[in-house]
């Protein structure tokens, strides 16, 4: 996926971003606040049924907005995640923590009745600040 900087914001050209009007991230000062982040890529839900698959690929999204922030990964500092099934918690939770434990953000974690797409199961936001 390749991210386009426009000013403060960040757009990766997911059909999302487009149809309902937002950025995959803005930059603000020292801080990148980066929207909602799926396994959708290319219009399509990538790892159907796949919580832990589908955490990986909207971090790896997530990560990649703030690297096109000018920010890194070790600057995040906020991980928010949403999961549409009680028993996804563990299976996003390991995702998160192979990729941010080193970097130990503060987290939050929540269960919805669900996404945009059904088969969305994990929705996940980051936000990362220049130290």
């Amino acid at each position: 996926m390749s991210m386009e900087v426009t000013g403060s914001r960040v757009f990766s050209g997911g059909i999302w971003e487009e149809r309902y009007g937002y950025a995959r991230a803005v930059v603000v000062g020292d801080r990148v606040i980066v929207s909602g982040c799926t396994a959708t890529v290319d219009g399509e839900v990538r790892h159907v049924g796949d919580p832990y698959l589908q955490s990986v690929t909207a971090m790896g999204i997530a990560v990649e907005a703030v690297q096109s922030g000018g920010l890194t990964r070790e600057d995040v500092v906020m991980v928010r995640y949403y999961v549409v099934d009680q028993r996804h918690f563990d299976l996003v939770g390991q995702a998160i923590a192979e990729m941010f434990g080193h970097v130990r953000p503060a987290c939050t974690g929540v269960r919805v009745a669900g996404l945009v797409d059904p088969n969305m199961l994990v929705e996940i936001e980051i936000e990362a600040l220049r130290a």
